[in-house]
């Protein structure tokens, strides 16, 4: 990658935990990563309003990945990604007249689409909290090719394999199922959201052997 300067620098490739440091960079990749994903798409169908709306969403989701699990990413956050670990994976906020207000303000008309992917995507996510999940895995569009997003979650995996969990996921990419199962995830569901709604697959990876 070139700098300003016209020297090439070469990217620092190391795959941390990032923190609060980390927010505004994290942010915007993961907010360009899932700009026209189909999800979000449905969410937010007016390519305005999803432009205004997403970061904000995905600013929440970042600050509750750093509260209740863990943000894997390159330094430079070309590459993050949100990890619940055992525990922490089928929490969700406490539903308060404060939190509804709340998620009103930070989604608009969206938060009845948004409400209704959330309660699928935990129907489908595989029962217990002996296993890691894997939120959000996402890759800023001008570093995509250099197989950050693999190296990124591959790192995450490796927590799970030493403490010999298996590893959920979603994806409403069709395009990602592929690139997950050479990651070692297999298909457990495909299901849609209601009648016209995105299209999810649900995908579960055993923990390989030491």
């Amino acid at each position: 990658m070139a700098s300003k300067s016209g020297m090439w620098a070469i990217m620092d490739k190391r795959i941390i935990t990032l923190g609060s440091q980390h927010r505004d960079a994290a942010c915007h990749t993961l907010s360009a990563a899932f700009a026209t994903d189909p999800a979000m798409s449905w969410m937010f169908p007016d390519p305005v309003v999803r432009a205004r709306r997403l970061p904000t969403l995905i600013d929440w989701m970042f600050t509750d990945h750093l509260r209740h699990g863990m943000v894997l990413g390159t330094p430079g956050c070309e590459a993050v990604t949100l990890w619940r670990p055992p525990g922490s994976v089928h929490e969700h906020p406490a539903l308060t007249p404060g939190t509804a207000i709340g998620f009103v303000r930070m989604l608009g008309t969206a938060v009845l689409r948004a409400e209704r992917v959330d309660r699928c995507i935990g129907l489908h996510l595989p029962k217990g909290e002996q296993q890691f999940y894997l939120r959000m895995a996402g890759v800023r569009p001008d570093m995509q090719g250099q197989g950050l997003g693999g190296l990124v979650i591959r790192a995450g995996l490796a927590q799970s394999d030493a403490g010999g969990l298996p590893t959920a996921l979603e994806t409403a990419t069709q395009s990602n199922v592929g690139l997950y199962r050479a990651l070692g995830f297999e298909v457990l569901s495909n299901w849609t959201v209601g009648r016209g709604g995105p299209q999810f697959w649900t995908m579960a990876r055993k923990p390989f052997a030491k």
